[in-house]
């Protein structure tokens, strides 16, 4: 679940001293031989890194040295490099947080572990010293809000290899492009969406990184999907309610794998899909990807498909029926039960949905979320945002009201 690769380790490497050569094997767990630019540098490696957690909870290091005087690199990869080839740039041991670096949430490129997420205007520089040279952009170094990110930086960032996956199983009637969105975005950014025209219901997904390549895969792989909308208008006029349930299953079931493509090409004229929406969309630019900086990242957690949804950011007096309507509209299954927390602020609300079972849960979330709720007096509709809730219940306990999969959003 947590990359180590030759990146993550020269990362938390570099500050002891300058890193000559990674080699990663991998059997009985992950081992890497790491060979520095002199003793000095190894020992001070041994002394600061011996016991800490490459990630918060997990993957604690044990070092000890090594018996080889120099490390043989055939290839430069994922598993091993020369750095020697290329000028190093050695930063000073300045001290280091616990832990080394940030959960993979936001990029495939390791970061620094950021403990004060909500503090955007303290650097990266400043909370771990002698990570910055590791950072793609000066968006991410600076911990920036999303508007400060430009175009080129978010190309930047979703340009990672091995971040595609495929999607099989999508109801090829009723399925498009957003409403593939609302559900992976739940799992990390979506760059691309392509549905491919020789395979009925198979569509190719570009997600941010290899990470929430395989939070999708972990999360949705053989989920079942119920009714996500009406059969488009051009397609109903031949199909009878018996036809619809012989040749249109209620139910799909997804299949989702690793695509060897490492990246989605451009489609200059997708085809049009039965909706009439087109069959290729690009998402880099869209607002309602949830992992665009660490900020961001940190405030998203990831659960598994279930029958229970949290809600936010809707209309601060929205009501229920308000809320059931809008999944009518939308023609997908309502909830059966709503509860609406008591509001924090006078911006915006939320609560949880719970429906009949974790297929129309799905459903309901490929269908409304981001669905805009209009509000009265207000010039812009609030735009609704889903996830999947940790909660079992609906039920309030010892007066807690706030959903625990939900504590970090806004």
């Amino acid at each position: 679940m947590y990359p180590i690769t030759v990146d993550v380790i020269h990362t938390i490497c570099q500050s002891s001293g300058q890193v000559l050569r990674i080699v990663i094997f991998k059997k009985n767990g992950v081992q890497a031989m790491v060979e520095f630019d002199g003793v000095d540098s190894a020992m001070r490696a041994k002394e600061s890194l011996n016991g800490a957690d490459i990630y918060s909870g997990c993957c604690t290091l044990k070092i000890d040295f090594a018996k080889p005087d120099k490390l043989n690199v055939h290839k430069n990869d994922s598993e091993s490099w020369d750095y020697t080839l290329q000028l190093v740039k050695e930063t000073p041991n300045n001290g280091r947080p616990q832990p080394l670096l940030q959960e993979p949430h936001f990029g495939s490129r390791p970061q620094p572990y950021n403990a004060y997420p909500s503090e955007q205007a303290r650097p990266f520089d400043e909370i771990c010293p002698g990570y910055g040279d590791t950072f793609p952009t000066d968006a991410f170094r600076k911990g920036t809000n999303p508007a400060a990110i430009t175009a080129d930086q978010r190309n930047t960032q979703f340009q990672q290899p091995g971040a595609v996956l495929m999607v099989y199983g999508l109801d090829p009637l009723r399925t498009n492009a957003d409403k593939l969105f609302n559900l992976m975005c739940l799992y990390g950014n979506v760059a691309r969406i392509k549905f491919l025209k020789s395979k009925e219901g198979t569509a190719m997904v570009q997600m941010g990184d290899s990470v929430a390549v395989e939070r999708c895969v972990q999360n949705l792989n053989n989920v079942t999907i119920g009714i996500t909308g009406a059969i488009p208008l051009t397609h109903r006029a031949n199909v009878d309610a018996m036809q619809e349930d012989a040749e249109h299953p209620r139910e799909h079931k997804l299949q989702l794998a690793f695509s060897k493509q490492p990246y989605l090409s451009e489609v200059t004229n997708p085809y049009p899909l039965p909706d009439k929406s087109p069959s290729y969309k690009l998402y880099i630019n869209n607002k309602n990807n949830r992992f665009m900086n660490p900020a961001m990242a940190s405030k998203n957690r990831i659960q598994p498909p279930s029958k229970i949804l949290h809600f936010f950011n809707t209309p601060p007096q929205v009501t229920e029926e308000a809320l059931f309507q809008v999944f009518k509209d939308y023609d997908v299954e309502p909830p059966k039960a709503v509860k609406l927390f008591p509001m924090k602020s006078e911006r915006s609300s939320s609560g949880l949905l719970e429906f009949e079972n974790t297929t129309e849960a799905v459903a309901a979330v490929m269908a409304c979320n981001h669905a805009a709720i209009e509000s009265p007096g207000m010039k812009f509709p609030f735009i609704m945002k889903l996830c999947f809730s940790s909660s079992r219940s609906m039920s309030i306990k010892n007066g807690d009201n706030s959903d625990p999969s939900a504590e970090k959003q806004d």
